[in-house]
């Protein structure tokens, strides 16, 4: 391995680090600011950090990969991220850190539901944060596998010694850097990353198709077409080979932007309200630009492939097969770092996100009620080395597929919190009854579902995405159930 690479993977590394310290002296005095940021972050920050913590590993492994595969049927996912996001924005954003600030300055998602719904409070908090824990272990574990490709593919050999295969030593490694900044500087840290990581992150998937198409072997974009209508002329349809059930599991990953907690507590931390707005335009536009460099890297990364006789075993690892053959080492280790920043920025998030439920939701709640502001930030970062060992052991299956593991916790999390959210915004007659209700009912539709492998197939069909039916299941549940236990008292709570 070129020393040019190991030189930008060494900078980056340190300057991810550097920033958890810088942060470190600026948000660690109380539990706010560890798991909030103070509720001070600027629109760009906000924006960015919002779009890397959710644009992960898959964004530059999973989403490729899928292009790669089956061609332009796959871009739907990112075309129902896109509006998703876009929705996200307009009907969660403002409201959401209007009233969490409002409903008792909750800083975390599980504390605004129990202070939005008083009569329910403990319960709504400890199913909330179960819920929040185990599926952002699979989460993090995603991020985690897409690290050990990274070191599997690009670092072949290099590490193997002392029974740890390459992809072992990528999870250690990713895992290791990650959790350094982020229990040393908290959200601050994360966030600050976040933007540092998304700006790299952009700047890959717009450079790499460009030489792809344009650099020596490509062709250009006449050519390449060429190239995939002679591999497969469906590879360059939206529409060809897909299905109407197809079509909709794809485009429903939106669905899931609504009860993303990694992601909607940035919306949280905003430093006004004014300042949705702006952060909402940084960030969509930075959604546009990393979506569709994504999909044109896998659509002409295959017929880049074609073109100059690449052995492609594993589709999704395209972004670091190309990265290693088309650049100088000290531009490949920047986009491998690209790759680790996507994968890092949305690891560290969620492990901040699982820390501060389980601090503040769990200790607070039924050990420690008395503990102080120092040492629940202390808990809270044993919390974070707590989660991200159990999520290394998730990812230890060096098989593993990174969009898999992803649709999986994405369709969770959506299912179980997006209704809930969205519901308890806008919906005044929503209860605290109806809001567990709901909760379940979303996350255990979308395990069964997933658990009787109808999302592999359907009734002699194709298989239908699990967000589908646990959002539909969650959004009934709490509408009926709240519309039979209609508590006046909770009404009143929230017009006073």
């Amino acid at each position: 391995m070129a020393i040019g690479v190991w030189i930008s993977l060494i900078a980056y590394f340190l300057l991810m680090i550097a920033i958890g310290i810088f942060a470190m002296r600026r948000s660690t005095s109380s539990s706010e600011d560890y798991m909030l940021g103070g509720r001070a972050l600027s629109p760009k920050v906000a924006a960015l950090s919002a779009g890397a913590s959710d644009m992960s590993g898959w964004l530059l492994l999973g989403l490729p990969g899928a292009l790669y595969v089956s061609g332009l049927a796959s871009a739907w996912i990112g075309i129902g991220l896109f509006v998703g996001a876009f929705f996200n924005w307009v009907l969660v954003a403002p409201r959401l850190r209007e009233q969490t600030v409002h409903y008792g300055n909750a800083i975390t998602i599980p504390s605004f539901l129990a202070n939005r719904f008083p009569t329910r409070a403990v319960a709504l908090r400890t199913v909330s944060a179960v819920v929040i824990v185990i599926f952002f272990a699979v989460y993090t574990a995603s991020g985690l596998v897409a690290g050990g490709k990274l070191f599997e593919s690009a670092f072949s050999g290099i590490f193997n010694f002392g029974g740890l295969s390459d992809y072992s030593v990528g999870v250690v490694i990713t895992l290791g850097v990650v959790l350094a900044y982020t229990v040393v500087g908290g959200f601050l840290a994360v966030s600050m990353t976040d933007f540092v990581q998304g700006c790299i992150m952009m700047l890959a998937l717009v450079i790499i198709p460009l030489v792809v198409l344009f650099g020596e072997g490509g062709g250009g974009y006449a050519q390449a077409s060429q190239t995939l209508n002679q591999i497969d002329p469906t590879l360059l349809s939206w529409t060809d080979g897909l299905t109407f059930v197809g079509w909709l599991s794809a485009v429903t990953w939106g669905l899931g932007y609504f009860g993303q907690p990694h992601i909607i507590v940035r919306f949280m931390a905003i430093r006004s309200l004014k300042d949705v707005p702006i952060a909402r335009n940084i960030g969509m536009s930075w959604m546009g630009i990393s979506l569709i460099g994504a999909i044109s890297l896998g659509i002409f990364g295959r017929a880049y492939a074609a073109r100059n006789g690449l052995d492609v075993a594993d589709p999704e690892t395209i972004f670091i097969i190309l990265s290693d053959l088309l650049f100088h080492p000290l531009i490949t280790g920047f986009l491998y770092a690209a790759l680790l920043a996507a994968v890092m920025s949305t690891i560290s998030s969620q492990l901040l996100v699982s820390s501060s439920s389980l601090t503040e939701d769990f200790y607070r709640l039924f050990l420690r009620k008395e503990a102080s502001d120092r040492e629940c930030v202390t808990i809270g970062r044993i919390s974070v080395v707590l989660v991200g060992l159990v999520a290394a052991v998730i990812a230890s299956d060096p098989t593993s597929q990174v969009l898999g593991l992803v649709s999986n916790a994405w369709a969770g999390f959506g299912a179980a919190f997006g209704p809930l959210i969205i519901l308890s915004l806008m919906w005044p007659r929503t209860n605290g009854a109806g809001a567990i209700a709901g909760m379940v009912a979303g996350a255990v539709t979308v395990i069964v579902w997933i658990s009787l492998g109808w999302n592999g197939e359907f009734m002699g069909g194709p298989g239908v995405y699990e967000i589908i039916p646990g959002f539909i299941v969650s959004w009934i549940a709490i509408f009926v159930v709240s519309k039979a236990t209609a508590d006046a008292g909770e009404y009143q709570h929230i017009h006073r």
